[in-house]
């Protein structure tokens, strides 16, 4: 019989201990200790006998040098959905493990569900296996969805054991697993979703990935932090990590790669869920200004570079005398930090006396922006909001603010400015050294200035 032993594991972090602990040392957090049971692991001997017993010689475990090896492009399946290709790099890699986060009810099933009703369209071999959902339940949402098709194949299951064994009579090209926490493996004895099952079962379906080919897609539910529930491993473990997420009172998703092994992991699709499911938005800018209002204080357009798409969003500022000793300093779809910054160089280099204000700004359409070239932007809105004077409607600005006050330059600035071209506007304010080498697109005019002084005099005029 084999001997048993208990240990307690951290459900944060995945920190082994002999005994409980209130604080866990690896990740400092408190009560996460929880007991767990295991089959001892075999001596350093038994297992050394089992590596040699299991080495095959051949020359793909001898070293080689690396100028032999011949440069191969990775295939791609492609999912007809562009958003969803983008965010990968280019489309689904055959062989590749993929985990998608997001808070419950965001649509992350029905995103699944979606493309492996698209992949099925073209004669490949989908598996999607529900541990939350009976099979009539999944039906009921393939209904809704208006998916019908023969190349998809839907089972309920948990035991990794039959899963694997599903896999290998099936050969799938692409399987879903929704989600990790409810695969259980049978020889770990601890509880399904504890970090030892889904560390265990998440290394299973990477050794299945890379020998059979197959492209794997887990569901991972998320913390109330708004990280993946389990150890820091798993995203460690993956090819690929993305997150689908978005605010309940919108209808519109986002999906970021925050690590890709095969593209870029600086890429956003954005989705509009509707009663038939999710549909991509190919232009998110004009969805993001539809409902702007002209000549109100406090508002002005950036242009900002999600990966290697430009998108136009609405930056609003609110400042208001304070009633409290501290002023308060809130912003959603921005760090605050970064907004206490620019109000401190406003403050310094500009003169707007700011220190008895309290300071409340939005990206309006729920999106989140964190590149640099947004600062100007933000910067623009404060001082349009405190003068309570509305900035010109058809201006675009963006641009990185220093500590000195200076207009820092940015990248892709002849895609910033094309889109917002595109979108109607007729002026953009942008950083100096960003002039030159590079078209100017007919009906804009492009303005380049060198510090926060004078980009708002051009956007708000000069103060009196």
């Amino acid at each position: 019989m084999s001997k048993r032993r208990t240990k307690f594991c951290c459900q944060e972090c995945g920190y082994e201990s002999p005994k409980w602990m209130g604080k866990c040392p690896g990740c400092n957090q408190w009560n996460t200790m929880v007991e767990e049971l295991e089959i001892a692991k075999p001596t350093r001997h038994q297992t050394f006998i089992t590596s040699l017993e299991s080495l095959t010689g051949g020359a793909s475990n001898k070293p080689r040098v690396i100028s032999s090896i011949e440069s191969v492009q990775e295939p791609r399946i492609y999912t007809n959905y562009k958003e969803i290709d983008r965010v990968l790099g280019g489309g689904i890699v055959p062989g590749s493990l993929v985990l998608i986060g997001g808070d419950p009810g965001i649509g992350k099933s029905t995103l699944l569900l979606q493309i492996s009703s698209q992949l099925a369209s073209y004669h490949h071999k989908v598996l999607y296996i529900s541990g939350e959902e009976s099979l009539r339940q999944t039906k009921l949402r393939a209904d809704r969805l208006r998916i019908n098709s023969e190349k998809l194949f839907v089972l309920a299951e948990t035991n990794l054991a039959y899963i694997e064994k599903t896999i290998d009579e099936l050969s799938p090209t692409f399987v879903v697993i929704d989600s990790i926490q409810t695969v259980y493996h049978p020889e770990v004895q601890s509880a399904p979703g504890s970090v030892s099952q889904v560390r265990e079962c998440t290394s299973h379906f990477m050794r299945l990935a890379k020998t059979k080919g197959v492209a794997i897609f887990l569901v991972g539910h998320v913390t109330k932090e708004g990280a993946i529930a389990g150890p820091r491993l798993l995203e460690h473990m993956v090819d690929a990590v993305l997150y689908f997420e978005g605010e309940r009172s919108y209808t519109y998703r986002i999906l970021r790669a925050v690590k890709n092994r095969f593209g870029s992991t600086n890429e956003m699709g954005i989705f509009e869920m509707k009663d038939d499911g999710l549909q991509e938005v190919l232009n998110p800018s004009e969805i993001f200004l539809e409902e702007r209002s002209e000549g109100a204080a406090g508002s002005i357009v950036v242009a900002s570079m999600e990966g290697t798409r430009p998108v136009l969003v609405e930056i609003q500022a609110l400042i208001a005398p304070t009633s409290f000793g501290n002023p308060r300093r809130m912003a959603t779809g921005i760090d605050h930090n970064r907004v206490s910054l620019i109000m401190a160089v406003l403050e310094k280099r500009v003169g707007l006396l700011l220190g008895s204000y309290d300071a409340y700004l939005k990206v309006a359409g729920g999106i989140k922006l964190d590149e640099p070239a947004i600062d100007l932007g933000i910067a623009v809105s404060i001082a349009s909001s405190f003068r309570d004077q509305p900035s010109n409607p058809t201006d675009v600005v963006f641009g990185e603010v220093g500590l000195t006050g200076e207009i820092r330059r940015v990248s892709r600035v002849e895609q910033r400015v094309q889109e917002a071209a595109k979108m109607g506007f007729k002026r953009a304010i942008v950083p100096k050294k960003n002039l030159g080498g590079w078209q100017i697109p007919k009906g804009i005019q492009v303005i380049g200035v060198s510090n926060v002084q004078e980009a708002l005099e051009y956007t708000l005029g000069r103060s009196h």
